[in-house]
């Protein structure tokens, strides 16, 4: 069994910034043709600029503006990253987001339904979309960005973890369909990561002081913490692996989630 990536196609969605501009950087570095999606152009050009000097040699990195809520768009992007070889053999579906933080008793729907629309639905369609070319390629790898917030509850951040509790049993669904096609569906569950999306929790305050007192590691993590487990996933490595929502977060998943309350108080 080989460990190489080199030559192979990967579609990151969500990958201009934060964990999936490392998690593309990660699959390029080890020679992967890298095609990267996003809804700001401004934002994939500079992360092109940033990994190119990094790729390996066999891969690329490109860049296609794509909004993972509008299905057409989606599809494009699947038959943009297939371009090199006609196939895909990676998908890291990484985009998704919060509209929504509060209580119940003040929930606004639009906000909730935007929040289950970008995350669960998103990858719903990234996924029907890529398993034609994953089929076309002889089989790979699925990977869904979920979150601790999916797995255990972190209080006023209910909708975004009902959405990632839903791109797990998505996921998990999907890996008994399609181990057939030999198509591997993981999801990762990353705690809280120090990064663009996240610096107004890890810069300091009372919510990160919660999340500290909940890690058994009582560290933040890295984008580097969670690209390293995305690249295992994505490769021959994890031959043997599929329906595993694997936690990435300082043993956070082993206390409590975090009380996004503090951030009202």
């Amino acid at each position: 069994m080989t460990s190489s990536i080199t030559g192979r196609t990967a579609l990151v969605t969500g990958g201009g910034t934060g964990i999936g501009l490392g998690a593309a950087t990660r699959l390029a570095a080890d020679g992967a043709h890298v095609a990267i999606c996003g809804r700001t152009a401004a934002t994939l050009d500079a992360a092109v600029d940033k990994v190119t000097p990094l790729v390996g040699e066999g891969g690329s990195i490109r860049s296609i503006v794509a909004d993972i809520t509008v299905e057409d768009q989606v599809a494009a992007a699947v038959a943009f990253a297939t371009e090199p070889t006609s196939g895909l053999d990676i998908l890291f579906a990484n985009a998704g987001g919060s509209a929504h933080m509060g209580p119940f008793a003040e929930a606004d729907a639009a906000a909730v339904r935007a929040t289950v629309d970008l995350n669960l639905v998103g990858t719903i369609l990234c996924i029907k979309h890529a398993v034609p070319a994953l089929r076309a390629a002889g089989g790979g790898s699925i990977v869904g960005m979920s979150s601790g917030a999916g797995a255990f509850p972190h209080r006023y951040l209910w909708a975004y973890g009902a959405a990632k509790a839903g791109i797990d049993m998505v996921c998990r669904s999907a890996a008994e369909e399609l181990g057939v096609d030999g198509i591997r569906v993981n999801t990762v569950q990353p705690g809280i990561v120090d990064d663009e999306l996240m610096s107004f929790i890890t810069g300091g305050g009372a919510l990160l002081d919660d999340y500290i007192e909940g890690m058994p590691l009582g560290r933040v993590g890295q984008v580097d913490d969670i690209a390293e487990a995305v690249r295992f996933l994505a490769g021959p490595e994890s031959g043997w692996i599929t329906g595993v929502n694997l936690p990435i977060d300082g043993g956070h998943h082993l206390r409590r989630g975090a009380d996004y309350s503090k951030l009202f108080g």
